[in-house]
């Protein structure tokens, strides 16, 4: 007799492959599903924030010397963590780099939260914090922002409780384009010492402020912030210290639990090879390694890194343009009326009311592709551009134009209630 057949033999009901069903982890079922538009992107590309032009001329440098063999070899990624980290003016094991910003969020939330612990961030802002905090079972604390999209700071430092396990900031937002101050970082830090504060500074050379210089060792300046909330209902001056413990000196605290993210996928230009870094304090950046695969990140990636990091020249020059496109959008919407958010990103949100399918599909029709973010909590009507270089904003705009004219578009729009259903946020 057969082993297979001893086996059914013995009582054990037989399993059947037609009606078997494996089921992940209850958290898995949980999470949204989500489905990147990625399909038919042959336009001008202002949707995904990314880099429309190219990246540092030196990457095509570097690229051009790989050799065939250079393919064989497993990728080294220490000695571009090291140059990244004197980027930064970091020490190397301060640094990680990892498969995108997306991979670099999936290692924190992976590495620190537990099931059920509380991760508390403002929304709207990047769907892969959701997505990434309920893989592990982890209860969202979502800060809705008002109208006004700002940085929701005194109801995210009431929101902090003993179970807050990891706070997710994003500065500046996407895709708002509002900006969180070092100041309310530090004091939010301060306020969860109990919790990994995740700042998240994908956006950061548009906006050119950062919490990077408090995790330079040795590092101390006299800040002029306000000093922790005393009449705070959290009682947050007490979490993880003993009572009696001294109260956290601002002039002399060092951030233990701050976490950077930033991406070669916006400024650089870097986007289709997938590189992100997160920095922090050793002792954290240790945990994350630990969950890191040792070749998360391939060699070509590394090599372009290596090559576009240092050149700030080109880093200059492309941030120019974008600040100087998003004043002419600026100029523009204002002229057709259409309101619309200030912004310290690469990109735009505006206000286009209840018809904003209708907008998007006369947009991509006229050779733009621009992203519907009406799916978002609290964006009701509202579409987000990406800022390219001179020669597309004067397409990009001319695009608006005849779109609006061709809606019959008028800014009273902007007020009438939406009547289609909510879909699930999209990912970029």
């Amino acid at each position: 007799m057969s082993e297979t057949a001893q086996a059914t033999n013995t009582g054990a009901p037989r399993l059947d492959s037609e009606t078997w069903e494996i089921q992940p982890r209850r958290a898995i079922l949980a999470m949204p599903e989500y489905h990147p538009p990625l399909g038919g992107r042959d336009a001008l590309r202002l949707d995904f924030n990314e880099n429309t032009h190219a990246p540092s001329p030196r990457v095509r440098e570097a690229l051009s010397t790989l050799s065939l063999e250079s393919f064989t070899i497993y990728p080294e990624r220490a000695p571009v963590e090291a140059k990244v980290a004197a980027h930064f003016g970091l020490k190397p094991e301060q640094v990680l780099l990892a498969n995108g910003t997306d991979e670099g969020i999936h290692l924190v939330t992976y590495t620190f939260l537990e099931e059920g612990d509380e991760c508390l961030f403002a929304t709207p802002s990047f769907f892969m914090y959701d997505v990434n905090a309920m893989a592990m079972g982890a209860k969202l604390i979502r800060i809705q922002m008002d109208s006004t999209l700002q940085f929701p700071y005194q109801r995210m430092l009431d929101a902090i409780t003993p179970k807050t396990k990891l706070i997710i900031l994003c500065s500046p937002n996407n895709p708002t384009g509002n900006t969180i101050t070092r100041d309310q970082i530090r004091t939010i830090a301060k306020a969860a010492p109990h919790a990994v504060i995740l700042v998240d500074e994908a956006y950061f050379h548009f906006f050119g402020e950062s919490v990077m210089t408090d995790l330079i060792e040795g590092h101390s300046e006299r800040s002029q912030e306000s000093p922790l909330p005393s009449t705070s209902t959290t009682g947050s001056e007490s979490f993880g210290r003993e009572p009696g413990a001294p109260r956290l000196d601002s002039e002399t605290w060092v951030p233990h639990n701050i976490l950077i993210a930033r991406t070669f996928s916006k400024a650089y230009g870097l986007a289709n090879l997938r590189v992100g870094a997160i920095a922090g304090p050793v002792s954290l950046i240790n945990h994350l390694r630990k969950a890191s695969s040792p070749y998360n990140v391939n060699g070509i990636a590394l090599i372009a890194v290596n090559a576009s990091v240092d050149d700030t020249e080109y880093i200059d020059w492309y941030v120019a343009q974008i600040t100087e496109g998003r004043e002419r959008i600026y100029r523009a919407l204002d002229n057709m009326k259409v309101p619309y958010w200030q912004s310290h990103a690469n990109f735009v949100l505006m206000h286009i009311g209840p018809r904003h399918k209708e907008f998007v599909d006369g947009m991509r029709a006229r050779g733009v592709l621009v992203r519907d973010r009406s799916s978002d909590p609290g964006l009701d009507g509202c579409v987000r551009i990406t800022i390219g270089l001179e020669d597309q904003i004067s397409i990009g705009i001319a695009a608006l134009r005849d779109t609006l004219a061709g809606m019959g578009w008028t800014p009273a729009e902007v007020n009438k209630p939406e009547t289609a259903p909510k879909e699930t946020p999209d990912y970029e």
